[in-house]
């Protein structure tokens, strides 16, 4: 297993994403991993943040391991950060690690002051 640590996206914190070889690399199937427990805070009040993240994407010859991004997930817990933020972070974390054919992050996060939002990056063209 390969270990990325993306401390240049996030100075001050570490965060061990792992990734496992693809078996099957010249076939384009999507993966998706899908979390509906996550949180982080809103820098302006400091309050808390809930919202469903769901990473999808075509791999290339690396698949991140479920454990390693479970943790990676978790560390935004005690930050400060916009979901757009947020969103694109970890879409460049995770491009920057697998370099995968093609991938989406979505982050769709609970209602707040009456608003709900709904945050999509991609990278890469899907086929």
């Amino acid at each position: 297993m390969r270990k990325f640590n993306p401390s240049k996206t996030d100075p001050g914190k570490v965060k061990i994403l792992e990734t496992f070889e693809n078996s099957f690399p010249a076939r384009d199937y999507l993966i998706i991993h899908k979390t509906s427990e996550f949180t982080s805070l809103c820098p302006k009040t400091g309050q808390p943040d809930f919202g469903t993240i769901t990473i999808t994407y075509i791999a290339n010859k690396a698949c991140v391991e479920l454990k390693s991004l479970k943790f990676y997930l978790q560390s935004f817990r005690n930050e400060g950060i916009f979901y757009e933020n947020v969103i694109n972070r970890i879409l460049d974390d995770l491009s920057g690690l697998l370099k995968p054919k093609w991938m989406e992050v979505k982050g769709e996060f609970s209602l707040r002051g009456g608003l709900s939002s709904t945050v999509i990056a991609a990278f890469g063209r899907k086929k």
